[in-house]
């Protein structure tokens, strides 16, 4: 799942951490970005094919499958 981070986020997992910056665009696993927008520092992102830039996911639509 695409997310741009709006603030700095430590994915913390049992065996490993990862660091990510606020304004990154990245490819996340569902846990993260769940994790990440529940926070408030992260943006769901809307990528539909692979030579596409990502766009900001519609608030007035359902979460992405």
């Amino acid at each position: 799942m695409w997310v741009r981070f709006c603030g700095d986020y430590e994915y913390r997992q049992p065996s490993f951490t990862i660091d990510y910056k606020a304004g990154t665009e990245c490819n996340v696993t569902r846990k993260c970005a769940e994790m990440a927008v529940a926070a408030g520092k992260a943006a769901r992102l809307l990528k539909s094919r692979r030579d596409e830039d990502p766009t900001e996911w519609p608030t007035d639509r359902e979460p992405a499958p």
